[in-house]
């Protein structure tokens, strides 16, 4: 069970303080999927940042089976949105699948590259073992990165706006990916996104976040089949019901509301699926965190 209680950030700088994050309180039980969306600047990454142990709270605590998140622990895997600079271009797409697992030293190297080749094949690149990530396209490149966060096994799957990048129809394909990766696996999924329609989707429940300083405003059960694809859920008078409910929410708590956090950087636009409509007008920027760059030279000498 993850768990986040009374959790605030503060960032200070120039003699000021900013609020990023007031007061916010959910929990998740084992093999959930939550999706969570809010305005721009409500501070989507900063939570994700707090609950993966790579950034410490003001006050609050992040929880995970009881014991405390005070920094990247097992049981915890990121998949970051900016998936060319979270590749190694230098390294084969095996051996970035497998560079976490190298940490336990305790695994023997068969069974590293066992767990590489099921976690590929789950993501449906059992093929491309021995490319680089340049030869692959963006869709590819990010089920790469979802391969890795795989053999890690982790208890909870994070995931900060991955699919923002690519476009329409590599997002639907990732979108019932990682569905169907939740049902097979049964990891506990904490997804981050700005889309409506990709959180009423994907989720069983929808955290909808206010304006900054951050709250939750409501948690919003998602009564849909567990079955779903893109035609008839997205068809379904129910699901236009929630999207609705999420939207009516979002603009009810002030749309744009305060910059603040590392969503304030230039965050990601909170958008209407149906209407494409931006409800604050910023344009997405890519938040990465603990991630190597990417070398200018995409043949990087090892």
């Amino acid at each position: 069970m993850l768990e986040v209680t009374g959790l605030r950030k503060l960032y200070e700088g120039s003699g000021r303080q900013v609020e990023a994050l007031r007061d916010l309180t959910f929990r998740l039980d084992a093999g959930e999927l939550v999706c969570v969306v809010g305005p721009s600047g409500c501070g989507k990454t900063t939570l994700l940042k707090c609950v993966a142990g790579l950034l410490r709270p003001t006050s609050g605590s992040v929880t995970l089976d009881g014991a405390p998140v005070t920094g990247p622990r097992p049981g915890l895997a990121v998949v970051f949105q900016e998936y060319g600079r979270s590749l190694f271009p230098w390294m084969r797409i095996a051996e970035n699948v497998e560079l976490p697992l190298r940490q336990r030293k305790s695994m023997p190297k068969a069974a590293r590259r066992a767990r590489v080749a099921d976690s590929l094949e789950a993501v449906g690149l059992a093929g491309v073992h021995r490319a680089y990530p340049w030869e692959l396209s963006g869709g590819m490149q990010q089920r790469v990165a979802i391969a890795r966060a795989l053999a890690y096994e982790p208890e909870v799957l994070l995931m900060d706006e991955p699919f923002a990048a690519v476009d329409a129809q590599t997002r639907a394909d990732l979108e019932d990916l990682v569905r169907g990766l939740w049902r097979e696996r049964g990891m506990t999924v904490l997804f981050i996104t700005h889309d409506i329609d990709e959180a009423v989707y994907l989720g069983e429940r929808v955290l909808v976040l206010s304006a900054s300083p951050t709250v939750v405003l409501e948690d919003v059960p998602v009564e849909l089949p567990v079955e779903r694809d893109q035609l008839t859920t997205r068809a379904d008078a129910r699901f236009t019901a929630l999207r609705s409910r999420v939207l009516e929410l979002i603009r009810a708590s002030g749309g744009a509301g305060g910059a603040a956090g590392s969503d304030a950087a230039g965050g990601g636009t909170v958008t209407d699926g149906e209407s494409g409509e931006e409800i604050d007008g910023r344009g997405p920027q890519d938040q990465v965190a603990n991630s190597p760059s990417k070398p200018s030279n995409p043949k990087s000498p090892r």
